[in-house]
């Protein structure tokens, strides 16, 4: 007969409950190593495609349009009517200079106007009077050159009479010794002649006069002509005097124009350091005006532009506003490192080089206008663009600048 050990039944019956255990522990690790290896793929690859997709960069800043104000005339501050971070509109009044000089200096500007013109208007009636009298001294002259053309007439005509009446005496005295004519009739030649002969003398004399009177009205002629070139030449000086004098009021207008700095553009005044009683000089900074437009410049590695194009739509995280994303697109690139364009550009030619690698401005803008949502962005913001790269069509940019102009018109 047998005996059985009941400690053997017992670790028998023991080993395949162990071994159950085992293989139930071993199914569920692998169930959950599979199910984290499936939801590690479920929320790793959207993330690698973000990496491989999306460009970013934490060396990206807002810009916007920031206006320095400043005098162009020195003088004291009569009034400032805006205070810090106010919101002024394009024209709006943002300092008043002191205007009281500058209206003294206008009025002396229009009152040298006014004498200069006074002064070209009577240069003008002097050219005019010497214009008249070379008239009459051309008129005189030409009266003088028409009586001595009369005159030569006259020798001429004095000349046959005087030769024809010559003759005849001659022929007179021959006749009376022979007899043939009577005494009477030969005084009459021999008077004749004489007569004759005192007409043809007059006539040569009065070319004379004539002559000397032409000289004369030549003299006044040309005497006159002077007179007209200088009273001309009075009329030009007193014409510069009062363009010169016109220069000088709008100057003056533009002196007074200047007392009034009004805003360039609209936007929100900024570091204002100006108060009323103050004097300023010409170029000092008294305040700044800043554009509600703004936009992105991202200082991208020069590895990361490779796949950059205008156009790709770029997610935008504010450090100011976290956890919101604002939407905006590249606008261009820029033509060249931020090192190249500084002050003192590295010369790479001497000494050592060692490579480092590059940033590249990127212009990034809003697709929205800003503080629309209500979240106002302002110049010098740090914030996080991720650009799209994967977008490789310029239709992208062609339609986000399409929307932006529907918002704006809105």
């Amino acid at each position: 007969m047998t005996n059985e050990n009941p400690n053997n039944d017992a670790a028998a019956a023991e080993k395949p409950a162990g071994a159950r255990r085992r293989l139930k522990s071993r199914k569920m690790l692998f169930f959950l190593g599979l199910a984290a290896i499936v939801l590690a793929v479920v929320l790793g690859y959207p993330l690698y495609l973000g990496i491989m997709s999306h460009e970013s960069t934490d060396d990206a800043f807002v810009e916007a349009h920031v206006v320095s104000m400043s005098p162009r005339v020195a003088g004291h501050v009569a009034r400032v009517p805006v205070h810090d971070n106010q919101w002024v509109e394009k024209g709006e009044l943002l300092v008043q200079v002191d205007p009281r000089t500058f209206e003294v200096a206008l009025d002396i500007a229009r009152a040298r106007l006014q004498s200069a013109k006074a002064a070209m208007e009577e240069a003008e009636a002097e050219v005019a009077a010497a214009r008249s009298l070379m008239a009459q001294r051309a008129a005189a002259l030409s009266s003088n050159r028409a009586a001595m053309a009369q005159a030569r007439a006259g020798v001429q005509e004095y000349t046959a009479g005087h030769d024809r009446d010559e003759n005849d005496f001659k022929r007179m005295d021959e006749m009376v010794e022979a007899g043939a004519v009577s005494r009477q009739e030969y005084d009459h030649a021999r008077a004749q002649a004489a007569v004759s002969r005192a007409k043809l003398q007059s006539a040569k004399k009065n070319i004379d006069t004539q002559s000397a009177q032409i000289r004369q009205a030549q003299a006044s002629a040309q005497a006159a002509g002077d007179g007209l070139r200088q009273a001309q030449a009075a009329v030009e000086q007193r014409q510069a005097e009062a363009r010169e004098a016109e220069a000088q009021v709008r100057q003056a207008e533009l002196d007074l124009s200047y007392t009034r700095i009004t805003a360039p553009c609209a936007g929100f005044v900024t570091k204002k350091s100006v108060e009323p009683g103050a004097y300023v000089q010409v170029g000092q900074k008294l305040l700044s005006v800043v554009s509600r437009d703004v936009w992105v410049v991202a200082n991208f590695k020069e590895t990361q532009i490779s796949g950059m194009r205008p156009g790709q739509p770029v997610d935008i995280e504010v450090d100011a506003y976290p956890g919101v994303d604002i939407k905006g697109h590249v606008d261009s690139i820029q033509r060249g490192t931020g090192s190249r364009f500084t002050l003192l550009p590295p010369e790479n030619a001497t000494g050592n080089f060692i490579k480092v690698v590059q940033r590249v401005p990127v212009k990034i803008v809003l697709d929205r206008p800003n503080g629309e949502d209500g979240r106002l962005l302002a110049p010098g913001m740090s914030v996080i663009p991720r650009v799209n790269v994967a977008v490789q069509s310029d239709d992208n940019r062609s339609a986000c600048a399409e929307q932006t102009r529907a918002t704006a018109v809105q």
